[in-house]
């Protein structure tokens, strides 16, 4: 019998979170190979900031649309318009985005594999060995195969196959569903359409607990909504707000709903030979759901742990691929999980948030941390008077 294909590490997801770890694995010399299941696209509104764009090399040509504003709705309908100052947002389209960064894992020297996951086993020296099939699970034609690896990487989602099987609390994560629908963009003059800006409806109607957003992507714009309330119907809001933001004659190109993460999970590794990135580590951003941005850093994160066990043989160095992504995002995701669960609660509340959302200090300390990943300190005095101006809605000092 010949032996199996044995490897430094599998990487079981193709997204931004796995093809980063491949990427930064291979540049180190290891042998990897890049798992990713076929017909693939996350739904997604498509957004990176600009420090991913210069963090993470990504090349204009990638971007359908740069975005320069955004607007917010308010359950009245009031709107409240944020412009970025000498900046933009850049926006991808996710099928192409996620094949170049694989394609970019391969150039590296990663090995790319198309096949879902099926299971973690071990042999009898204790390497983990990785089970996958090709084709789909439901006929009897799907190939079987295996492969032996000192390190797994789970990068494959919200509901993580990996994570079930190693991380046995990433079973019992709370997730929020997203749905939305691409349609092509309309023509320059039509209605309120703007391809410069996206729009983010904060409506108990179009979402209880989260938002709606209308992102445009150049020819085609993702209309879409997001919520945890079971039972709440995703494609009856989606269609509200299409004829809200007079979207409901454009042609629809598809279909995409996914769960999504509401927060980190508290264990990223097995303490092993496996450990978490992306959605299936829990790494979503509260209050805005932003993903790409975190997922990246968290599959380099976890490129990084996985190196230093491979090194040294000393399999807690995994656990430091969590500590070092919460040391530097963690008071970032603990504020938006506190603004999410105060100002989301309600329609009252979310009038009194667009409202806030009027005012140029909150603005250009939002799109500061937005564009630069972390909480502004360097202007005191600008929080002190958003704090102000937070206690005197909170208690109803100025109208709504």
């Amino acid at each position: 019998m010949a032996a199996l294909e044995t490897y430094d590490a599998v990487v079981v997801g193709g997204g931004p979170a796995g093809a980063t770890a491949a990427t930064e694995l291979a540049r180190a010399g290891r042998s990897v190979l890049l798992l990713d299941r076929d017909g693939r696209i996350k739904p997604c509104g498509g957004a990176i900031p600009p420090k991913l764009i210069r963090e993470f090399a990504i090349p204009d040509g990638l971007l359908v649309a740069k975005i320069t504003s955004a607007r917010i709705v308010a359950p009245s309908s009031r709107q409240v318009d944020m412009p970025i100052d000498g900046g933009f947002v850049g926006m991808v389209d996710r099928d192409v985005f996620d094949e170049w960064l694989r394609a970019r894992a391969a150039s590296a020297g990663a090995e790319r594999r198309t096949g879902s996951f099926d299971t973690l086993s071990r042999d009898d020296d204790g390497m983990a060995r990785v089970i996958y099939h090709v084709g789909p699970a439901s006929e009897k034609a799907a190939h079987k195969n295996s492969v032996r690896t000192r390190m797994v990487i789970g990068a494959d989602g919200a509901n993580s196959a990996v994570a079930r099987q190693a991380v046995p609390a990433a079973a019992e994560r709370p997730l929020v569903f997203a749905y939305h629908e691409i349609v092509q963009s309309p023509t320059a003059g039509h209605g309120d359409f703007d391809g410069s800006r996206c729009d983010v409806y904060y409506q108990g109607r179009l979402s209880p607990d989260f938002y709606g957003w209308v992102f445009p992507h150049g020819e085609t714009t993702s209309i879409g909504v997001g919520s945890a309330h079971k039972g709440f119907s995703l494609r009856n809001a989606t269609r509200m707000l299409r004829q809200a933001a007079g979207l409901d004659g454009a042609e629809t190109v598809r279909c995409e709903g996914a769960p999504l993460p509401l927060h980190p999970l508290k264990k990223w590794d097995n303490g092993r030979d496996v450990v978490l990135a992306g959605d299936a580590a829990g790494v979503v951003a509260p209050s805005s759901g932003e993903g790409i941005y975190y997922a990246m850093t968290g599959g380099k994160v976890a490129a990084s742990a996985v190196e230093a066990c491979l090194a040294t043989g000393d399999a807690r160095a995994l656990a430091q691929a969590r500590r070092q992504f919460m040391k530097k995002h963690g008071q970032v995701f603990w504020a938006l999980r506190l603004m999410q669960d105060f100002w989301y609660a309600n329609d009252r509340r979310r009038e009194r948030f667009v409202s806030i959302c009027r005012d140029r200090d909150v603005q250009r300390l939002t799109w500061d941390a937005y564009m630069n990943k972390e909480l502004v300190k360097t202007d005191p005095m600008a929080h002190f008077r958003i704090f102000c101006k937070n206690i005197a809605h909170l208690t109803g000092m100025v109208p709504a």
